[in-house]
């Protein structure tokens, strides 16, 4: 069975889907994406997704291209159509086609919406062979790496160097202060000397992300304590433990960085617990119903 795509406002069989190519996304990287874990037929922290597609939009100036209530129907029918209850629903919202010029259109322009989901692997039945290794690299992003633009040529660089090097993420820094931003698809945490669990305040260098605002509320009902605040790449050598989470991620260990192991090299306690957490959040918490 084909795979079925909304492209702007019509159903369509995804081998037959196109954009024009004056579409905006396409000239100018002008334009917003999100993604959502499906799971057993529920779209994982849908609100927390949601609301932050439309603060996105909105640094961008930008339109809703349905509203929130038809967007979600939206979501949910290609799903169905796709016969897909665990997998990633990608949305992407640009700002439409128009004669190439760098200005907005001068006269509005519907914006364009595309929807997608594909199939994943089941959930991870346990963080045993969850893991894997990061390397680190200068942060070259734009100023507003907390919009989650579809402008991702340093990401991709990233994470292409990652892979050369066997690694599934790329640790990002910035070269002035030697302090660690995030992952170039994720958010970075560690597990400091003290066994502090510690992972970056929000602002314009890192993403807002939904994994980790829900293993933040999480963390807060279970009394778990935990330190939003700035790390340096030493402080993370010395880490005894550091995981990354995302809506593809969820919570997974980093047992190595540039080669050399974090703490025991092996996912740690901390880690673990907070894997078994997660995995709690999505498998059954009611926040979650659809």
């Amino acid at each position: 069975m084909s795979r079925i795509a909304y492209v702007n406002g019509r159903y369509v069989p995804q081998r037959d889907a196109s954009v024009n190519i004056e579409d905006r996304g396409y000239q100018f990287g002008d334009g917003i994406y999100e993604v959502v874990h499906l799971y057993d037929d529920r779209f994982i922290d849908e609100d927390r997704h949601l609301d932050r597609l439309e603060r996105s939009l909105r640094a961008i100036r930008l339109p809703m291209p349905l509203t929130r209530a038809a967007l979600s129907l939206v979501l949910k029918e290609v799903a169905r159509r796709n016969r897909v209850t665990e997998g990633l629903l990608y949305m992407q919202v640009t700002r439409g086609v128009s004669h190439r010029d760098h200005p907005f259109p001068t006269i509005p322009v519907p914006p364009a919406l595309v929807v997608t989901v594909k199939r994943i692997k089941p959930y991870p039945v346990s963080i045993a062979n969850w893991g894997g290794n990061a390397i680190t690299m200068p942060d070259l992003r734009w100023a507003h790496r907390d919009i989650k633009t579809v402008n991702l040529l340093p990401n991709v660089l990233a994470r292409q160097a990652a892979k050369e090097q066997g690694a599934i993420e790329a640790i990002l820094f910035d070269e002035a202060t030697g302090t660690v931003t995030e992952g170039a698809a994720t958010n970075f945490w560690i597990v400091d000397e003290a066994g502090v669990i510690r992972t970056r305040a929000l602002s314009h260098s890192i993403l807002p992300g939904c994994t980790r605002s829900a293993l933040m509320s999480e963390l807060a009902e279970a009394g778990i304590a935990f330190d939003e605040r700035a790390f340096t790449l030493d402080e993370m050598k010395r880490a005894r433990e550091a995981f990354i989470t995302s809506a593809t991620s969820f919570v997974k260990p980093i047992l190595k960085i540039d080669g050399a192991p974090v703490g025991e090299g092996t996912p740690g306690p901390v880690t673990t617990k907070l894997f078994e957490i997660f995995a709690r959040h999505v498998k059954g918490g009611a926040k979650n119903a659809a």
